[in-house]
């Protein structure tokens, strides 16, 4: 019985924990310029800027591409950064293919946006 009383606590202290972080996103808007009232990037793994969001709508920092004029691989290296700051989301103008087969396969979701990136952000959040 006394374990009991410390199983059921610790169990719905899990289960908030976990249900809390599935809650939890962060958005990544491609963008022409570091503010959000700059236009999102027609094109994802060519922007000049990637704008990170919290679930809120917080800006939480803007990030000049270093990927925009590779030559090669611009996509995969991209998912591969903005996976690597807990994007879950991401939000251009359009995705090429391979980026759309890299995003899914690190589980990050898209969305195709014209428009501001604040208005983006509101967008994503929905």
């Amino acid at each position: 019985m006394k374990r009991m009383f410390v199983l059921v606590p610790l169990l719905l202290l899990l289960v908030s924990l976990a249900s809390g972080a599935a809650a939890a996103q962060k958005i990544a808007v491609s963008s022409e310029g570091a503010t959000p009232s700059s236009l999102v990037s027609s094109i994802a793994a060519r922007s000049h800027y990637f704008m990170i969001f919290d679930n809120d709508g917080k800006l939480l920092e803007a990030i000049k591409n270093p990927y925009r004029t590779a030559k090669g691989s611009a996509s995969s290296q991209v998912n591969s950064l903005l996976s690597g700051k807990g994007v879950t989301v991401i939000v251009a103008g359009a995705f090429g293919q391979k980026m759309v087969m890299g995003m899914q396969s690190k589980g990050i979701k898209y969305l195709e946006f014209k428009g501001t990136v604040a208005d983006a952000v509101k967008q994503a959040q929905q």
